[in-house]
């Protein structure tokens, strides 16, 4: 979004994994300033639908700072969600930065709501201001997981993918040097290892994943839909001719993190639980609802990734680098329905906008020195498909798996697979480098590295150049390791605390500013006032349906649930109800220790006695979720228990003037 190196505006991975090191901090500099805050400065009108993955996960809360907020980052509107993903049926909103309990719709979709705001906001905003220029940031959570779409779209998708992922990727490949997107002769690049040939699959396994693909697919064409509606509010006021479209469709390549079987929920991936293919069918007429988070086998991303052989998180292939962009300017190219050849890099799309604007590159922005733009216009394109291109060199790094291009070179070693726990060797051992023409190699097919030895040697020496120009230095190959702030020198808003006390009214408390609850022992202490009707609701809730845990009071009994990944759910209840009037209720669990994910002993007690206690078997260790939150009072997005459901309907019907979460360190 500022035309720089993503090393160099400290996002060397995604903030929820930031460390201390130079170029990984997650938080942007303010000597890199967005585009979209260069032209607020220049009179544009400014707004952002969607995914925002930019802001530090630490500084997502009602303390801020709200510096690296998207209306602090150039957008006077922002209406979307925080974090690399959300579920689209129940996503964490935000409004600026206010954050929105859902509307009580059971057809409700994001995708939908996002676009009907935006058009909303396009109509509006020329409405009022009509000589006003504007610029929008239009962000879809798809095609990344979770895999969320109306059914009325899936089953458009029926048995088309039946054929499996080896022929999916050679009819893709067919039809891409048909239409002229790939050169003719491309051949597809192996495939990894550890992809599974489609015709060795079980029944079960091909019934399974071909429905999982559906699902992705029909996300994929909903989401088109969508940005046609988005688009169409241009021209329906009359703006359509003199607006240039950067149409940019993928997720980094295609995600191959649903590992070989993919996943009902992707929550089981941050936790290292593997699931299983006559589990995952049980829900195969609910892929893609309410009832599910899913994810697709990894043998679809290669497949959707075709002629390449890998997949997202391996920037070391453009497999996981490379999307298809349409670019469209009616009024300002001349060429029509043509191919574009020359490299290009999404740090290339800002300084474009601003050469396209007629604005210069600035110098200060609010008072403060910016780094240099980074990347190269492409208008030198537009109306010549045959020019030189002038974004010669370009590197890549993603948690140590890495490349660089170069005058038709590329240069590369896969350090690390989506699916592996570990790196493949020491970040020193250069041994399995190799080396590509792209000139003659699209798909990076043929492996050069032994026949030229020393063009190899000297594109691992302008790698390190180029690292250490761009802040990649030092790499870390760290992945999951880095879910672990403390270790790995992330700011924590908790960091040093054992306890936190909250009261009514507080919620949408994401992981990252909530006490760690995880793999250690915890009470629970709430006071709540229960009206003589009866008290009935959630008192402190963290995560949801696809984990997490909840305190609540039913039908005036209090309890105790653990959601572990919606795959076991215990309960520990009073079987007696509370009187009317105040009182202490509190939840004790005592973690049996050796080691993360174990289980423990959960006790009750109101007003001091016990009431009831049991035995949680097993406890998540990484992650309840990414976009479901801790909150007193009610249980946003998804439920933690279906019993007592979530936003307007979990909502406890007495007071609750002081809860108190404290840890064991």
């Amino acid at each position: 979004k500022s035309g720089r190196n993503h090393h160099t505006v400290n996002m060397a991975f995604i903030t929820e994994m930031a460390t201390g090191f130079p170029g990984a901090t997650g938080k942007v500099p303010d000597a890199a300033a967005p585009l979209a805050e260069t032209l607020r400065l220049n009179g544009y009108s400014t707004a952002a639908f969607g995914k925002w993955h930019e802001t530090a996960s630490w500084e997502i809360s009602v303390s801020g700072p709200f510096d690296r907020w998207p209306t602090r980052q150039g957008f006077d509107k922002f209406y979307g969600f925080f974090g690399g993903e959300t579920n689209q049926w129940a996503p964490l909103l935000y409004d600026g930065v206010t954050h929105l309990e859902l509307p009580n719709d059971p057809n409700y979709h994001f995708m939908t709501d996002m676009t009907d705001k935006a058009r909303a906001w396009i109509k509006h905003q020329k409405a009022m201001s009509p000589d006003k220029p504007a610029f929008i940031y239009f962000a879809p959570g798809a095609t990344h997981a979770p895999h969320h779409v109306p059914k009325s779209w899936i089953e458009r998708w029926k048995g088309k993918f039946d054929q499996g992922w080896d022929k999916l990727r050679e009819q893709t490949l067919a039809r891409q040097i048909a239409a002229g997107v790939v050169p003719a002769g491309t051949r597809l690049a192996p495939k990894p290892p550890a992809i599974k040939d489609w015709d060795k699959l079980s029944a079960d396994e091909k019934r399974l994943f071909a429905r999982q693909a559906e699902v992705f697919a029909a996300f994929a064409e909903y989401t088109d839909h969508e940005v046609g509606r988005m688009l169409q509010a241009f021209e329906e006021a009359g703006q359509a001719d003199n607006t240039l479209v950067f149409y940019i469709a993928g997720d980094n390549g295609t995600s191959g993190e649903g590992g070989e079987n993919g996943m009902y929920s992707e929550m089981t991936y941050f936790n290292g639980v593997q699931e299983k293919v006559e589990d995952m069918l049980k829900l195969i007429d609910k892929w893609g609802g309410p009832e599910t988070y899913p994810h697709m086998a990894a043998g679809w991303a290669v497949a959707l990734d075709a002629p390449f052989g890998w997949m997202k998180q391996v920037g070391a292939d453009f497999g996981g680098t490379r999307n298809g962009m349409v670019v469209s300017w009616p009024k300002g190219i001349k060429a029509k329905n043509e191919i574009r050849t020359q490299f290009s890099h999404v740090i290339d799309v800002a300084p474009t906008v601003l050469q396209a604007a007629r604005l210069p590159e600035p110098k200060m922005v609010n008072g403060i020195k910016q780094i240099p733009i980074e990347g190269k216009s492409l208008v030198y394109s537009f109306d010549d498909g045959k020019a030189k291109e002038r974004h010669t060199t370009q590197y890549f790094e993603i948690s140590g798996n890495r490349a660089i291009y170069h005058d038709g070179w590329f240069a590369r070693t896969i350090h690390r697979a989506p699916w592996e726990d570990k790196p493949r060797r020491p970040l020193s051992d250069n041994s399995a480098w190799e080396l590509f023409d792209v000139r003659s190699d699209f798909s990076l097919a043929n492996d050069l590295a032994v026949k030229h030895p020393k063009k190899l040697a000297e594109l691992q020496k302008l790698y390190l150049t180029e690292a250490g120009k761009y802040h990649v230095l030092p790499m870390d190959d760290r992945v999951f390791e880095r879910l672990d702030g403390a270790a790995v020198g992330r700011p924590d808003l908790m960091r040093g605390r054992t306890s936190i006390t909250l009261s009514e009214g507080m919620t949408g408390m994401m992981e990252a500013v909530f006490p760690n609850v995880k793999n250690r022992s915890k009470t629970i202490t709430a006071e709540i006032e229960v009206p003589a009707s009866g008290g009935n609701g959630t008192v402190i809730a963290q995560g949801g349906r696809f984990g997490g845990w909840s305190l609540y009071v039913k039908d005036g009994m209090p309890g105790y649930d653990y959601n572990f990944l919606g795959l076991q759910r215990t309960t520990i209840a009073s079987t007696k109800k509370l009187g009317a009037g105040k009182a202490e209720v509190r939840f004790q669990f005592d973690y049996d220790g050796g080691g993360p994910a174990k289980g423990g002993k959960g006790t009750l007690f109101v007003n001091g006695e016990k009431v009831a206690e049991g035995r949680i078997p097993a406890t998540q260790p990484g992650l309840f979720s990414a976009d479901e939150t801790a909150d007193v009072g009610i249980d946003l997005g998804t439920p933690v228990v279906e019993a007592i459901g979530a936003e307007a309907k979990s909502r406890f019907n007495g007071r609750i003037p002081k809860v108190t979460v404290q840890v064991k360190p």
